[in-house]
């Protein structure tokens, strides 16, 4: 039987040796980027043995225009029963950017109570550089249904209104990771609806700072980063556009050994059309 997770990050070198292990599913969950600045696309190949998880098209809630947002735990679980997921599965999840979306997919897993979920370190691009078995992605003709059933955590989610509650609480932290041009309202929204500018009481904190090569920084290197931002013993909220790589820098401060955590799932997507909110220029 395979050991259970000790870090949310993998190696390709780990995948590599466990890739056709039977307590092993492996999940692309590659999305384009809204700010398509190095977009690299590998048309339909993957990981050999993996699943694709459509996080826009399956893994979201569709009762809501605002992009990316967390479906309920009845539809997750029923989302990961027909691509087969069980409880006792390992989870790896990827994606062709290095680490993007595959980040979001660990926070999702996390929040509905799988504690066996890692991101694999520097995606689809380490694997395919490396030359390990890749394959054409397809969608199976029939599949095994699994029995996950989703032990939701709502300590991991905030929403707008508990937002606005915090933007004044000296002991909590919000976290954006947006890029500066973005946070400082300097460079147009990708959604033309949305204004510019940023939360009260938050910090920018691009997500690409706490990466290198599409691969997450050292332990030491993520704990010199945060540690600027003097959020020792605060509550951590993390923001971004569309809930997407918020939970990159999320994976950051969990990896530094950051605790009492929460994604603002709602993002600059909802908070930058709302009516009434305050908004730093």
């Amino acid at each position: 039987m395979m050991k259970e997770f000790i870090s949310p990050i993998v190696s390709v070198s780990w995948l590599e040796k466990h890739l056709d292990h039977p307590d092993l599913i492996i999940l692309d969950a590659t999305i384009k980027k809204v700010v398509n600045d190095k977009n690299e696309t590998y048309s339909d190949l993957g990981i050999k043995n993996t699943r694709f998880f459509d996080i826009k098209g399956v893994f979201s809630d569709k009762n809501t225009d605002i992009p990316n947002t967390l479906p309920s735990p009845d539809d997750f679980s029923k989302a990961c029963r027909a691509l087969g997921i069980s409880s006792q599965h390992k989870i790896i999840i990827y994606d062709k950017l290095g680490i993007y979306s595959s980040a979001r997919v660990w926070w999702m897993f996390t929040i509905m109570g799988h504690k066996n979920v890692a991101i694999l370190d520097g995606g689809f691009p380490t694997w395919k550089n490396a030359e390990l078995p890749c394959e054409a992605i397809t969608t199976p003709t029939s599949i095994k249904p699994g029995n996950f059933e989703a032990v939701y955590n709502p300590n991991l989610i905030v929403n707008a209104e508990t937002v606005l509650d915090e933007t004044s609480n000296k002991n909590t932290c919000i976290l954006d990771a947006r890029s500066p041009g973005r946070f400082k309202a300097e460079e147009p929204e990708p959604r033309e609806s949305l204004k510019g500018g940023h939360i009260p009481n938050s910090m920018n904190l691009h997500y690409t700072e706490v990466l290198r090569d599409g691969k997450m920084r050292s332990t030491e290197e993520l704990r010199e980063i945060l540690a600027d931002f003097n959020i020792e013993n605060k509550k951590l909220i993390f923001t971004c556009g569309s809930g997407i790589t918020a939970c990159i820098i999320m994976l950051a401060a969990q990896l530094a050994g950051y605790q009492n955590m929460s994604v603002y799932d709602g993002s600059w997507s909802e908070w930058g059309q709302l009516d009434g909110v305050p908004i730093i220029r």
